[in-house]
């Protein structure tokens, strides 16, 4: 699917881009690093953090295996953008949603070397490790493509 649809999943990612980098600046701008602001009490932080690595601080300082593979990833995300029917809208906002989650967190590795999170929680005791808008983005299209996979999409003619 190329034109006007695809627009629609790239203004996403963009959108998420913005707003995660708007966030990231905001944190590094107007907080300290480690300082946490209480957004709801034992559930829910605000707390400047800085991750060198991936997912939970996994593969620090790994930049290069990091660049690449958001290199690829991006690449896939948007070849499958084209690719998509017109019907596949769940699968291209979910697209939309982790192709912004990959660039806001590559963007951070480029220009910072490290990856800005900030959105503290809680579940009961355990403290939930520090994430940011693109990583709740990736989160989020990682489930709706998921979701579009095994309950909406349909095999195309010829690849049955």
């Amino acid at each position: 699917m190329g034109g006007f649809r695809a627009v629609i999943y790239y203004l996403l990612a963009a959108a998420v881009i913005a707003l995660d980098q708007w966030t990231k600046w905001l944190v590094v701008r107007y907080m300290q690093l480690g300082e946490s602001i209480p957004m709801i009490d034992n559930v829910l932080y605000i707390t400047s953090h800085r991750n060198r690595g991936a997912a939970w601080g996994m593969l620090q300082g790994q930049f290069w295996l990091f660049y690449l593979v958001t290199v690829i990833v991006v690449a896939g995300i948007i070849i499958y953008i084209r690719r998509l029917r017109p019907s596949e809208r769940l699968a291209g906002i979910g697209l939309g949603l982790m192709l912004g989650g990959a660039i806001g967190n590559f963007i951070d590795r480029v220009f910072r070397k490290e990856v800005v999170d900030f959105i503290h929680t809680y579940i009961g005791t355990y403290s939930f490790p520090v994430f940011n808008i693109a990583d709740s983005a990736l989160t989020v299209g990682v489930i709706l493509l998921f979701i579009h996979m095994f309950f909406f999409a349909t095999p195309e003619k010829g690849n049955e």
